[in-house]
């Protein structure tokens, strides 16, 4: 019977008797010792430092979460993402969930599920665009039409909306000049 050994004719055995030929970096001598400085400095200063700005970057996306879905209390989700950060990240969980919810009592209360900055974008936005009459009147009813069509009109906008109907078809009539 032949037994699986290794022989000391192995190619190991050799290395371990000429410990020259091995290598275990591509470098060495002073080059190794530069590339060891570097990647230490390196460890020591640039790690950190995105580290840092990475955390800070993750703790900042409830706000921003906030800030694009316009949420009424999106101030209140700043001020707990800076909370988090002194924490360390405790509070982060908290805010990215409320930057998430719709706040429910919110639009009982203030009459409005939209933060005021929203209402203050779309101003200086109609201000700036130079619209006809006819495509004012267009733009409300579309915006009428599609609150309607989620189910939230308030009664107070049916007149409103009934008015724009019979200004819209008031202009789409041509007149007649004598």
């Amino acid at each position: 019977m032949t037994s699986t050994r290794f022989t000391s004719g192995g190619i190991g055995f050799s290395l371990a008797l000429a410990p020259g030929l091995a290598r275990a970096s591509f470098l060495h001598g002073d080059a190794l010792d530069a590339l060891a400085n570097g990647l230490a400095i390196f460890i020591l200063f640039a790690v950190p430092i995105g580290g840092i700005i990475l955390f800070w970057l993750v703790h900042i996306l409830p706000e921003k979460v906030a800030e694009k879905r316009h949420h009424p209390q999106k101030d209140a989700i700043k001020t707990l993402c800076l909370l988090s950060l002194v924490f360390g990240g405790m509070l982060w969980p908290l805010a990215w969930l409320w930057a998430y919810s719709k706040p429910v009592m919110h639009k009982l209360a203030y009459g409005t599920d939209k933060h005021e900055d929203y209402y203050a974008e779309l101003a200086r936005l109609d201000a700036d665009s130079e619209l006809t009459a006819a495509d004012e009147v267009a733009r409300i009813e579309e915006e009428l039409a599609a609150l309607a069509a989620r189910g939230v009109l308030p009664e107070e906008l049916l007149p409103v909306r009934e008015r724009l109907v019979a200004l819209e078809a008031k202009l789409s009539t041509p007149r007649l000049e004598p």
